[in-house]
């Protein structure tokens, strides 16, 4: 018995699995570019993130970025809380967006939130991804 299951044990094939091989691509001339031209690779901006949030600061293009331009996300964000439109922002006006989400919260308009209603006041934030590779071509892809 030990040496017929010795025999099945060493009889067993230990190739390792064949993956399916690459798809072969078309001939450039089918695709309707000629063979010689060279495949153009777009090639990634030298800009770093710095110069990048530079100009999106600088309005006017001139290179250089002015108070105006430094305050106008400030302003645009005051202009939105700011509902009477008279310059000044009163607690109510500040206060506006969270006043709403209280209310909304109090079901059962109690003017206390419970337990499960403060739970409805939590913010709700997306979930990063851990890897920004895409993700893996499975066979089921190709059908």
């Amino acid at each position: 018995m030990i040496a017929a299951g010795w025999m099945l044990f060493s009889s067993r094939a230990t190739t390792e699995p064949v993956l399916p091989g690459m798809p072969q691509s078309a001939p450039a001339s089918s695709l309707g570019v000629p063979e010689d031209a060279e495949a153009a690779v777009p090639e990634a901006s030298d800009r770093t993130r710095e110069e990048k949030r530079f100009d999106r600061y600088d309005k006017n293009r001139d290179g250089g970025i002015y108070k105006e331009e430094y305050l106008a996300s400030r302003q645009k964000a005051f202009g939105k809380l700011d509902s009477n439109g008279d310059g000044r922002l009163s607690f109510d006006e500040w206060s506006a967006k969270t006043v709403a989400k209280f209310t909304a919260a109090d079901k059962d308009k109690s003017g206390v939130l419970d337990r499960a209603e403060f739970s409805t006041t939590a913010v709700k934030r997306k979930a990063k991804p851990r890897c920004s590779c895409p993700s893996p071509k499975t066979a089921d892809d190709d059908n």
